[in-house]
Order: C-alpha cells, then sequence, then structure tokens
C-alpha cells in the first residue's frame, strides 16, 4: 500500500474512532456502521481524485458533491431526481429535516432514538463533514497536525452532550485514532528520504535503525495519551463557565430559553400502559367539588403530517413562580382556582408532568422545565415523576354555550398553526365534517355537532377489536367501519375540525380517576385517554369528549341559550371518576379487559413510524449508493484514466530533464507503458553504473513522452502507425493535423530526442518536451470540432490501451502460475534421494 492510500486509510479510521464517542447519544448505534460505509465511499473518491490526479481544490470539490449524492440518496431519495440528484425540494427537506433534528434533540433525552431522520441526517451529515474536513487536511494537503481540528469538535461536541460517564473511553479511541494518523504521516514523510531511514541495518544497541524513529514516535504517542488520562484527576475540579456541561440552570425560577432533553411521552406512557393488570398510576386529593373535569394532561399533540399527531416541537425555559395567562382567556370567563396534590407510584416513570390543565402555578421537586405554549412540564436531564409529591394549583374554567357561540376569530398565527390539513388526507374525511355540520353557522355548533356524532348518533361504537390504523387513510377507514377507541374518535374530530377553520390539538393524558373511601382519587392505568381541544378566542383551549361511554362530555356542550337551534347533547356514561362517591365503580376509563387495555395502549404511540416509511437497512442503502457510484464512475473511467496517465507522462518528462537527482526524488513519475526504474538508488552504484542507470531512466520517461504525444493525436482522429520512424510519424501528424510552424517543430522535437535515446551511443534528454506536447495538444483541440473535443476528454479512442495492458498483465499472471506448476510438479516427481545441484 502507497502512503498516501496509508494516509487515507488512517484519516478514515480517526474520524470513525471519533465519531465513537456519539455513541452514547443514540440508540440503537447501528448507525455507526451506515457513517463507515459512507465514509469509506467518500474516501475512496478522494483517493481516486489524487490518483488522477485532479488539482487539490476539485479533489475536495469531487469527495463534497459525492457526500451531497450520498446524502440524498439516504434521506431525500423521493424529492430528488433519479433519487440522487438533489434539486430545490430535496434541498428544502434537508433544511426541514435539520429543524425537525434540532427541535428533536431539544426533547429526546439520552439515548434519543434513531427513528428520526432529522437526527440521523445530523449524525450522518456531521460525521461525513468531519470525515471530509479530516481527509482534506491530512492527505489532499499532507498536514496531519491541523486535522486533529474537526476530530476535537466531534469529540467535544459528543462529551458534552453525554453528560460523563465513560468518556475517558471514548477520549481514548478518538486520541489513538488521532495518533495514529500523525504516525502515518510521520512514517510516509520518513519514506521520502529514501533508503538511509528505511534499511534493515542495526543499530549498536541492537534497536533496528530504520524504525527506531517510528517506534520513538509511538512511545511518545502512549505517554502523551497516559499524561492526558491521569493528569485530570490530579487537579481540582472545574465548575461553571463554558467548562460545565450540565450548568443548565434548571428548576424554579424565571430563567432563559434554552432547550430540553425529554423521551417523547407518548413513549414511556405505551410502556406504562403495556401491563397485563391495572396498577394505580398516581393518588391526589383536590379542593374542588366536582372531580369530572379533573383530567390530568400530560401533553398536546398539535403537529399532524396526514398520518400521525405528535408534539409540536419548542423551546422551554426555567419554570416561573407563577404561569400566565392562558392563551386566549378573556377576563369575562367565569373560573375558579383549584389545588390539587399529586403522588406518583414509585414506579411510575413519565418525563412530562401530568397536571390539571390549565395549571397556573407548581410545586414540584428535582429538574424541570417550562414550555409555554403547552404550558406543560418536562423533566431534565433524566428527572421523571417516579415517586413524585407535587402541588399543582390550576384553573377550573367554566365558559358558557353562548361565550363559545359568540367567540370571535382567532388570531392569525393560530389559524395558520392549528388548521393545516395535508392533502394526503382523503377528502371524505373533510366531506363528511361538511356534512355532519350542515347547517351550524358558528365554529361553536359546528364542534358540538362533530361531539354528537361520534359520541350520540353517528353510530359509532366503542370497541378495542379494531386494528390501529396508520397511514393518511386510517381515519377515512374508522369513519367508514365506525368503530374505534379514544385514540381513533380524538384524532377523526380534532382532523375534521381542522378541515372546517377550527383550531384544532389532541390532549393525551388521564381521564378522571376512581373516588376512594379516604377521600382521595386513584388513577390507573386503565384511565389512559386521549381527547380533542378545540380553540375558541377568549376562552381559549377548551376540551370536548368524542368517545362514547367515555369520560363526560363538557357542561358547556350543551346550550343554555334560549331559543337556540342547538338540541342538548345527551351525556355518554360517566366515568368511574365522575361522581364523588366513596365506592368504586365498576367501569373502567379506557377499556373493560386487559386485552382491551393493550390495544388503547397501542394506538397512544402515535409517533410510530409509518409501515411504508419504515428505516431501510444500512446494508441496502450502501448497496444503493455503492451503485450510484458506479452509474456515475463507470462512463468517466476513460476520462479518468488518461488524466492520470497523462499527468503521469508529462511529469516523468520534467523529472528526466533534471537529471539523475530528479530522477531519484520522481519515484513513481514514471511510464506505466514502461519496465519500472524505482528500485534502484543511484548513489548506491559506481559512478559508471550511475550513469548507466541515468540513461536508462532518460530513455524511459521520453519514451512515455512520445506516448503522449501519439495518443493524444489519437484522441483527436489521428490513429498511430507504429510502423513509421518516429520521424515520419511526427511529418504524419502535422500532416492531418494541419499544424502550424511553431507547433510542428514542437513535435519534430519530441522526435528527435526518441531517435536519440533509441540510436544515439550516449543519448540526452532534451528539456522542455512536456511542453511540447502540451502545445501540440492545445493547437489540435483548437482545431478541432466541438463533438471531437467533447469525445476527446470524455471518451478517449487512447483509453483502450488500458484493456490491452489488462489483457497482457493476464496473460503474464496466467504464465507465470502455470510456471510455477509445472515447477511444483516436477519438485513432486523427483526422486527422494535426488539432491537438486549446488
Amino acid at each position: 500500500m502507497s502512503g498516501r492510500a496509508r494516509l487515507a486509510l488512517c484519516a478514515w479510521a480517526a474520524t470513525l474512532m471519533a465519531s465513537c464517542a456519539l455513541l452514547p447519544l443514540v440508540s440503537p448505534a447501528t448507525w455507526i456502521l451506515q457513517a463507515a460505509v459512507l465514509l469509506a465511499v467518500q474516501t475512496g473518491v478522494g483517493a481516486a481524485t489524487r490518483r488522477v490526479p485532479l488539482a487539490r481544490p476539485l479533489t475536495v470539490a469531487a469527495q463534497a458533491l459525492v457526500t451531497l449524492l450520498l446524502l440524498t440518496l439516504v434521506f431525500a431519495r423521493q424529492q430528488a431526481l433519479a433519487g440522487v440528484v438533489p434539486g430545490p425540494e430535496a434541498f428544502r427537506h434537508f433544511a426541514e429535516l435539520l429543524r425537525q433534528g434540532g427541535d428533536d434533540i431539544a426533547r429526546y433525552s439520552i439515548p434519543a432514538p434513531l427513528e428520526s431522520d432529522g437526527i440521523r441526517l445530523m449524525l450522518l451529515g456531521g460525521v461525513m463533514l468531519i470525515g471530509l474536513a479530516v481527509d482534506t487536511l491530512a492527505v489532499t494537503f499532507r498536514s496531519a497536525a491541523p486535522a486533529g481540528l474537526p476530530l476535537l469538535a466531534l469529540y467535544s461536541v459528543a462529551a458534552g452532550l453525554s453528560g460523563g460517564g465513560a468518556d475517558w473511553l471514548w477520549f481514548l479511541v478518538a486520541a489513538g485514532g488521532y495518533l495514529m494518523l500523525l504516525l502515518a504521516e510521520g512514517r510516509e514523510r520518513l519514506a521520502q528520504w529514501g533508503r538511509v531511514f528505511a534499511g534493515a541495518a542495526r543499530a549498536p544497541g541492537g534497536e533496528p535503525g530504520a524504525v527506531a524513529p517510528v517506534r520513538t514516535g509511538r512511545r511518545i504517542g502512549m505517554v502523551a495519551l497516559g499524561v492526558a488520562l491521569v493528569v485530570p484527576l490530579a487537579l481540582p475540579a472545574m465548575n461553571g463557565g463554558l467548562l460545565d456541561a450540565a450548568g443548565t440552570g434548571v428548576g424554579n425560577g424565571t430563567g432563559g430559553g434554552g432547550t430540553i432533553s425529554a423521551v417523547n411521552p407518548l413513549v414511556s406512557l405505551r410502556d406504562s400502559l403495556n401491563v397485563d393488570q391495572d396498577r394505580q398510576v398516581m393518588s391526589l386529593k383536590t379542593n374542588s367539588s366536582d372531580i369530572s373535569n379533573l383530567y390530568l394532561r400530560i401533553v398536546s399533540l398539535d403537529d399532524f403530517d396526514g398520518s400521525t399527531w405528535r408534539p409540536s416541537k419548542r423551546h422551554v425555559t426555567g419554570v416561573p413562580d407563577r404561569f400566565p395567562t392562558p392563551s386566549g382567556l378573556g377576563a369575562d370567563v367565569k373560573r375558579a382556582e383549584i389545588e390539587t396534590r399529586i403522588s406518583a407510584a414509585d414506579w411510575y416513570a413519565q418525563d412530562w408532568l401530568p397536571m390539571p390543565y390549565p395549571p397556573s402555578g407548581v410545586d414540584v421537586p428535582g429538574k424541570w422545565r417550562y414550555e409555554p405554549v403547552g404550558m406543560t412540564l418536562v423533566g431534565d436531564h433524566g428527572e421523571t415523576t417516579r415517586g413524585k409529591t407535587y402541588l399543582v394549583k390550576s384553573l377550573d374554567v367554566e365558559p358558557t354555550a353562548e361565550q363559545l357561540a359568540n367567540a370571535p376569530a382567532p388570531p392569525a398565527a393560530i389559524l395558520r398553526n392549528y388548521t393545516k390539513v395535508p392533502d394526503s388526507v382523503p377528502a371524505v374525511v373533510a366531506r363528511t365534517a361538511r356534512a355532519v355540520t350542515e347547517g351550524a353557522t358558528t365554529h361553536y355548533e359546528q364542534a358540538v355537532k362533530l361531539q354528537d356524532y361520534f359520541a350520540v348518533d353517528g353510530g359509532f361504537q366503542y370497541s378495542t377489536q379494531v386494528q390501529v390504523g396508520s397511514g393518511p387513510k386510517a381515519i377515512a377507514k374508522f369513519l367508514k367501519d365506525k368503530e374505534g377507541f379514544c385514540v381513533h374518535f380524538s384524532f377523526a374530530m380534532a382532523t375534521m375540525a381542522r378541515s372546517l377553520g377550527i383550531p384544532a390539538r389532541v390532549a393525551v393524558g388521564f381521564a378522571p380517576g376512581t373516588p376512594q373511601a379516604d377521600g382521595s382519587v386513584s388513577v390507573g392505568l386503565k384511565d389512559a385517554h386521549a381527547w380533542p381541544e378545540l380553540y375558541f378566542e377568549g376562552v381559549g383551549w377548551t376540551r370536548f369528549e368524542p368517545t362514547p361511554n367515555r369520560g363526560v362530555a363538557p357542561s358547556y356542550t350543551q346550550t343554555d341559550t334560549p331559543g337556540s337551534s342547538l338540541p342538548d347533547v345527551a351525556r355518554p356514561t360517566q366515568s368511574a371518576g365522575a361522581a364523588a362517591s366513596s365506592a368504586p365503580s365498576a367501569s373502567t376509563s379506557c377499556s373493560a379487559v386487559d386485552r382491551k387495555l393493550q390495544a388503547c395502549a397501542g394506538a397512544l404511540p402515535v409517533d410510530t413510524a409509518k409501515p411504508q416509511d419504515a428505516g431501510v437497512p444500512w446494508y441496502r442503502i450502501a448497496a444503493w449508493a455503492l451503485l450510484a457510484l458506479l452509474v456515475i464512475a463507470l462512463p468517466l473511467l476513460p476520462m479518468l484514466w488518461r488524466l492520470r496517465r497523462r499527468s503521469a507522462r508529462l511529469a516523468s518528462a520534467q523529472h528526466s530533464a533534471s537529471g539523475p537527482a530528479s530522477a531519484r526524488r520522481g519515484r513513481g513519475a514514471r511510464d506505466p507503458d514502461a519496465g519500472s526504474t524505482d528500485d534502484v538508488d543511484p548513489t548506491a552504484l559506481p559512478v559508471e553504473a550511475a550513469a548507466g542507470y541515468a540513461a536508462e531512466v532518460a530513455a524511459h520517461h521520453v519514451l512515455a513522452v512520445w506516448r503522449e504525444l501519439t495518443d493524444t493525436a489519437w484522441d483527436y482522429g489521428i490513429v498511430p502507425d507504429d510502423a513509421l520512424t518516429p520521424r515520419r510519424a511526427a511529418a504524419r501528424i502535422v500532416r492531418l493535423g494541419q499544424l502550424d510552424a511553431a507547433t510542428a517543430h514542437s513535435v519534430h522535437r519530441v522526435a528527435s530526442a526518441v531517435e536519440q535515446v533509441l540510436f544515439a551511443p550516449e543519448p540526452h534528454a532534451e528539456p522542455g518536451l512536456a511542453d511540447d506536447v502540451r502545445r501540440m495538444r492545445a493547437a489540435l483541440r483548437s482545431g478541432a470540432g466541438r463533438t471531437t473535443r467533447v469525445r476527446a476528454v470524455l471518451a478517449p479512442r487512447s483509453a483502450v490501451r488500458a484493456v490491452w495492458e489488462a489483457t497482457e498483465r493476464w496473460t503474464a499472471a496466467k504464465a507465470r502460475w502455470a510456471g510455477r506448476g509445472s515447477a511444483l510438479a516436477a519438485l513432486v516427481r523427483r526422486p527422494s534421494g535426488q539432491q537438486s545441484g549446488g
């Protein structure tokens, strides 16, 4: 392996080893395999372009282009041309994924789920950008030391987010990769000095002199690693400032902005619900005289993409001492502040704090953060509800039907954010909503008719036997089958309300629990529930209950306006907690049996990926990436081979013109068609032998330039004739190419140099032969048509020599193996007592 190839491999390994520091942040860690494949393709492109060779900026540009194509193939196939070429739509998709990734980082705790495409894009894109920077610095520009800066940045970001743990292990891995990169560069630099540093002679102490510098470098690296790991243990701790990764300023107070790390509440809620028996989740005591409206709200789902409802991705702040007035709530709406003390079970670990809505204040121990739009609290740095006892002050808002009916139009921002219905939602949803609410003159009347349609007279049945649908057609299927449970009813009503222009979202939490003999209320797993919330200006977000036999229809959905055309809405069967009774109710809140509970729990994690959008396995993506690379690279192989061959031949002429010393320094810049003389060191030969070696090197280089001249003429349509002498061949090229006098002189100079090395007793190299070939190529190009010029670059005729060379090498290899086989057979047939001669 050449020194440059070894350095590229070490740069790839160093980037991957530094990326290991990101492994604790995301689960599962299979993304590292995909990153390794994508980095390998990026590194391979860099190695290929450097071998051509291309100019350094073009090498970096080629790697950046391939990186973009790979990321497009992985993340934006549907928005790209032919699945790999990005356009404006693909870039918009990238921007949306990056925004989503930033919000997901703020939302999820460590380890975050890999299912988030935004997080995956940040991971893979960031690693590939770091890999491009490392490869550019260490390999393209041959400066490995500055390549430690992007590696350090990658490790620092990972260490800052991980919050401790086994940071020393990832530091050791990342530092080992960087030292390996430095040693590879040092080895390459030492090799360029020649055999004085590459011999096998031993030093006086028995140490091999050739590798002593390398071993010394390894020992220095190991000592440096040890010092870096041990010294911090002896230093005093440094807290605060930029060095304090955990200093997020959580807790009560009016702290500034920031982001939060919390698990999606539906995931932990699903885990808690998916059990075989009903268990008490929380016990609460309240000073409210009516617990029928005491729903414990965890979070609201207001981001609807046509298939699933998710919590919006927003920033959080410190927990205020007093919560602001809920959005949209006017002063003329009746309200009363109640207090509720809640005790969570010691096994119930929820990242979001269940509270009555809307809260006006909370006193909770631990590290919590406040999300102002949804008025929710989220645990910070792994804080959960496990075993917590906390006091919540909340408002019992009692709007009237008249206030809701006379509500003015919502603000433009509310309409813009909460009435979006994606085009993927079937038209039957909006059509059904218009049919159900026909004759309604206000949004309030439409909302009551929607609730009545689902809960009373629409023919819907509460059933947990139906399968949980997914995809845009799930709501249409529910409207057709008319069977479902809390999730189906709340999602359908919220979507239909949005189609009518009513701002809507879905709340997830617990319905009122069961009163106990001691005056407390028990909230169990079976009380898990989802319900729609609709926005009315002057009242704010308002609860509705479309699920039959579930909870309590709010009093404001029964008209108290005389002469109103709205009929009284019958209340569905109350839940166990609907009436303040000391005896437990026989009814259940979400289902009657455990299997129904499991179905309800399975529906709650609405952020589950759609089947058609399931993550593509990394190996399939890698296969497609390699296929796309082959599709792009195969047509360019003749051009790349030709560029590489031209560069090597013309570089050989420059080295030859400088004499034997330059020939020694220019190893590798020889004619690929000719035999190798790179393994000979002229300084180790006698004077006569050195002169002979220099003449041989000069002959090789001059013949390489002549081959380049004839191949260039071939690319522009002048087929070479090997039967002609160099002088006759040069005259033919001048005549067919219609070259001017100056260019013709350059062609004849190259031909004369060839005759010198072939026939002169003491040949000498002519200077400037490479410039002569370039002058002829420019003249042929200027005189050729557009088609000929394009073909000479993209599909050069002389590239057929690559096929000829491959055929010759294959034939030679078969002959060598045949010869070895014959020798082995002769050895086997030799009598056991016969010995070979001395």
